[in-house]
């Protein structure tokens, strides 16, 4: 995995005990008041990133799980589409069980993102196009948030299967008023699920949503704000390719917010967002 944010200080062994302690409570969440307009039919559906920081050994991370993949699979708000991304972050490692999808590139990302919402880290945590942050699994609070970041003014993002395994991606069209802008590309993959052998969820067959395998940076937004590349996919033969989908985010560095992106089934030829 490429290693953008591992510069980012990972939470030592000392206090994960304490974050632990966090998934007991809501924290104070940053999210918009609930607001339910969505797109016009016809339109073509606006992207919408929910980024899931969890771990298998937290026992209220499966909850979390459980609303994101169910809200991906159903496309749950109108004229949107949900892109899940389920990040597993590592400080749970050290509590009776070891994630076999966590990460310390995950728990640095999360922390990237705690720097800006003044907020610790804590699982299960959801951040919604870079712009709002809430416990994962508030399913009301989800889709508010989601229904709200989509109004948003959003760059246009186009991706194609490119010859071999490849991609090509351009970015055009920022919205007026952003700042340094990073693309990214995150590989997912759905239907994955885990038997937990100790810990929290000791016993307990984990299903979960669709969870980020590879994350890279493609590089950054030109001055005219423009951006195309072709990217190797560099898959592993341990995946399943049918359930593997490629996700573009063009995000503003120092708002952290999803100012544009667009997924891809790696059985379809070309999206447009």
């Amino acid at each position: 995995m490429n290693n953008l944010f591992l510069a980012l200080p990972v939470i030592p062994a000392a206090s994960a005990a304490l974050l632990c302690t966090q998934v007991a409570y809501a924290p104070p969440v940053s999210r918009p008041a609930a607001t339910w307009a969505v797109p016009t039919a016809g339109t073509p559906r606006v992207p919408v990133v929910v980024e899931l920081f969890t771990s298998e050994g937290c026992s209220s991370c499966p909850a979390a799980d459980e609303a994101l993949r169910e809200l991906g699979a159903a496309q749950a708000v109108a004229g949107v589409e949900i892109i899940a991304l389920g990040q597993h972050v590592d400080y749970w490692n050290r509590l009776g069980w070891r994630d076999p999808f966590s990460s310390p590139q995950f728990t640095a990302r999360q922390r990237w993102y705690a720097e800006h919402f003044a907020e610790g880290n804590y699982t299960p945590q959801a951040v919604v196009n870079g712009r709002y942050q809430l416990v994962g699994s508030q399913r009301r609070s989800l889709l508010s948030a989601i229904t709200q970041a989509a109004q948003a003014p959003r760059a246009t993002v186009t991706l194609a299967r490119a010859a071999g395994s490849a991609l090509r991606v351009q970015v055009s069209h920022l919205p007026s008023g952003t700042t340094s802008t990073r693309v990214a590309l995150a590989l997912t993959e759905a239907g994955l699920s885990s038997h937990v052998g100790r810990g929290e969820n000791a016993g307990r067959l984990l299903q979960h949503a669709p969870l980020v395998r590879t994350w890279r940076t493609l590089g950054m937004v030109g001055a005219d704000g423009t951006f195309a590349t072709t990217a190797p996919l560099d898959l592993e033969e341990n995946w399943q390719v049918n359930n593997l989908r490629v996700v573009v985010l063009v995000q503003e560095i120092d708002s952290r917010r999803v100012v544009g992106a667009a997924s891809l089934a790696l059985a379809s030829g070309q999206a447009t967002r």
